[in-house]
C-alpha cells in the first residue's frame, strides 16, 4: 500500500501559502452530471491562474486503461501528449483574495493515502474549512432554480441552501471520504450535491457550473466572474427550447416536471416537511435505471426529428 510520500510531489519555486485560507476541492470521478465539476475545473484553470504546490503521482493513483491520456496527432506525428492532473495550487479570486484548490480526477486507488495526504496539507496549511462540489441526474426540470443538497457540518449552509434530506446509501466518491475525514478532524466542511435534470445531464449544462460556483461563493465568500458562463447558458438554453418546441412527448414531460416541482416547493414554503424533490416521495424516485430508459428516449425522439429535418 502507498504511504502518503509516495503519492504525491512538492513543486520546486512552489508559491508561499498563507495560512489559515479556504480549501476548495474540485474532482471528476464517479458521476459529474452536467459536466459541473470539469466546468469549474476548467473555469479555474483557465480564468483563475492556478499555482501548483503540490501534483499527485499519476502513476501511483490513476488506472491509465480506465481514463486514458490524450495525445494529438499531426499528419505524420505526434505533437503533444497530455496526461490528466491532480494538483493542489494556491489561486486568487476575482478580488484577488487566495484560496487552495485541489483540482483533477478522482484517484482510482489508494484512497487512504490520499485523504490523508489532503488532511496533512489541510493541518500544515491551517486551512479554515473544506468545500467540495458534486452533481447527480434527478427528475427536476431546467426551467426552474437547480437545487442542491448539503452535508457535512455547517449548519448554516445546510438550513440555507439544502432542498432535500434523504437517508440512503450510494456509491461513494474519494470526495465522501474526503468529507468524512475532515468532519471527524474537525474542519468546517461543506458537500453541495447539484441536483441537475435528468435529461440534461449526460450533456455541457452551464447552469450547472454556475451553480457550483455559487455554492462555493456561499460556502467560502470568495467572489467570482461569470459573465462568460451566463452567455454561454443562455445560448445553450435556447437550443434546449427550440428542441422542446419541436417535440410534444418532451413538451409534457417537462410540464410534469414543473408541476411536481412547484407542489414540492409549495410544500416547502407552507412549512411542510418535504421528503423528496420535484414532488416525488423517497419510495417514488425514479431509479437509475429508470432515469437512464427515460433519457434514452429523449435522445431517441431528438435524433429522429433531426433525421426528419435532414429529409426534408
Amino acid at each position: 500500500m502507498p504511504s502518503t510520500g509516495d503519492i504525491y510531489e512538492r513543486v520546486a519555486n512552489a508559491p508561499v501559502v498563507p495560512d489559515g485560507l479556504p480549501l476548495v476541492i474540485l474532482m471528476t470521478g464517479f458521476t459529474d452530471a452536467g459536466g459541473a465539476v470539469a466546468g469549474l475545473i476548467d473555469f479555474a484553470r483557465d480564468e483563475l491562474d492556478p499555482r501548483p504546490v503540490v501534483v499527485f503521482s499519476n502513476d501511483t493513483l490513476l488506472d491509465y486503461r480506465a481514463r486514458r491520456p490524450i495525445v494529438t496527432f499531426e499528419q505524420d506525428h505526434l505533437s503533444d501528449y497530455r496526461p490528466p492532473r491532480l494538483e493542489l495550487s494556491l489561486v486568487h479570486n476575482a478580488l484577488g483574495q487566495p484560496f487552495l484548490l485541489l483540482s483533477g480526477y478522482e484517484p482510482d486507488f489508494a484512497w487512504d493515502a490520499f485523504a490523508e495526504a489532503a488532511l496533512d496539507f489541510a493541518d500544515l496549511f491551517s486551512v479554515r474549512s473544506m468545500t467540495w462540489v458534486h452533481a447527480i441526474a434527478m427528475p427536476v426540470p431546467h426551467t426552474r432554480t437547480l437545487g442542491v443538497t448539503v452535508s457535512g457540518n455547517r449548519a448554516d449552509l445546510i438550513e440555507a441552501h439544502s432542498i432535500w434530506h434523504p437517508r440512503t446509501q450510494v456509491p461513494a466518491t474519494v470526495g465522501h471520504l474526503l468529507e468524512y475525514r475532515f468532519v471527524e478532524a474537525g474542519f468546517d466542511t461543506a458537500g453541495f450535491v447539484l441536483l441537475v435534470p435528468h435529461y440534461l445531464a449526460e450533456t455541457d449544462y452551464p447552469a450547472s457550473t454556475i451553480a457550483a460556483l455559487d455554492k462555493v461563493m456561499a460556502a467560502t465568500g470568495l467572489v467570482f466572474t461569470m459573465d462568460d458562463l451566463y452567455a454561454e447558458n443562455r445560448e445553450y438554453l435556447g437550443k434546449v427550447e427550440e428542441q422542446i418546441a419541436g417535440n410534444d412527448e418532451l413538451g409534457r414531460m417537462v410540464q410534469g416536471l414543473e408541476e411536481r416541482y412547484d407542489a414540492y416547493a409549495a410544500g416547502l414554503s407552507g412549512g411542510g416537511v418535504p421528503t423528496g424533490v420535484g414532488g416525488f416521495r423517497e419510495g417514488e424516485l425514479p431509479s437509475a435505471d429508470e432515469l437512464a430508459a427515460e433519457l434514452e428516449r429523449y435522445l431517441a425522439t431528438r435524433q429522429t426529428g433531426d433525421e426528419d429535418k435532414r429529409g426534408s
